[in-house]
């Protein structure tokens, strides 16, 4: 007589790493990217920007095209190179270029809180390029949004010592850009990345915004090696902030769709403040907390997270 045997097979670390939350990956990319600014003011005070803006999307490009040709996704790349190019340029080359040069003279905290306001610009320039409706609730989103940037661009000039307020004023436009060329990169993402891959969007940006910096990074190269802190930071920033961040975020898009991956916006500036006032002394003013929940209410209306007019 054969008897039954009742096997407990217990699933691996990999199997239970693959099938966990998607909430999960929200709070470690919220966590990773809230760090970014931090680590990007780190790098770019020690061997300035343009070397650190190149250093990362080089160190993020080595990550993931070992994954991307693991994938056999090189001929896809291949076949949309020019603008996947582009892309690098508007969607990492010239954002993470002006946060490296924002940081010196921007609060790590007030740089996120201006990154949190890429939804607001990204609706303006699909209403603008894309002939995209806006509802009135995303109108009356992006009036609020943009008055809180506004009075945190002053806020942050105010707060300088006394004959840097110019200085501090530049930073926070050149801050602003980012988001700006956000909005144009998701724009120009949905006019002309339809069924491409996310990971060869990711790669393909990367090589072109490592292609777009290295004459900067050449003609600006620092006198000095690198710190092993700055080196630390460097490798912190391209590989887990850029390179992995990217892989959490499309996996977040593959399950619960774009909408909900954008709130990650939502956490990410309370993770960068933690992070400044922890790390390196920043202070979070009142008029810095109050200006993040008018941009946070913002996004909200504009978003449709919130909704004031229903139809």
């Amino acid at each position: 007589m054969t008897k039954n045997l009742i096997v407990d097979v217990q699933p691996t670390w990999l199997e239970r790493f693959k099938a966990r939350p998607w909430w999960v990956d929200m709070v470690f990319l919220s966590a990773m990217w809230g760090s970014s600014f931090m680590f990007t003011k780190v790098v770019a005070k020690d061997i300035g920007p343009m070397a650190a803006a190149f250093g990362r999307v080089l160190i993020a490009f080595s990550v993931l095209l070992p994954i991307l040709t693991w994938r056999g996704q090189l001929p896809v790349l291949r076949q949309h190179w020019r603008r996947v190019l582009i892309l690098g340029i508007t969607n990492s080359g010239v954002p993470f270029a002006a946060y490296c040069i924002a940081m010196l003279t921007v609060p790590s905290s007030t740089g996120a809180i201006v990154n949190a306001a890429t939804p607001l610009f990204g609706a303006v320039i699909a209403w603008v390029w894309l002939k995209e409706h806006l509802t009135m609730n995303q109108v009356i989103g992006l009036a609020i949004g943009f008055i809180g940037v506004s009075f945190l661009a002053l806020q942050n000039a105010s707060d300088a010592p006394i004959g840097e307020q110019q200085t501090y004023l530049i930073g926070m436009l050149v801050c602003i850009a980012a988001p700006i060329f956000y909005g144009i990169s998701a724009s120009y993402t949905r006019l002309y990345f339809s069924g491409v891959p996310p990971i060869v969007s990711a790669t393909g940006s990367q090589l072109g915004a490592t292609l777009f910096l290295a004459p900067f990074a050449w003609a600006y190269w620092p006198d000095h090696g690198l710190q092993p802190g700055t080196l630390g930071a460097l490798l912190v920033l391209g590989i887990f902030c850029t390179g992995l961040a990217y892989i959490l975020f499309f996996r977040v898009i593959a399950l619960v769709g774009a909408t909900k991956a954008l709130s990650v916006t939502f956490a990410v500036p309370v993770f960068a403040a933690f992070y400044g006032v922890t790390f390196l002394s920043e202070a979070i003013t009142l008029t810095m907390a109050l200006c993040a929940v008018v941009i946070l209410l913002g996004i909200s209306l504009s978003t449709g997270v919130l909704k004031v007019f229903r139809r």
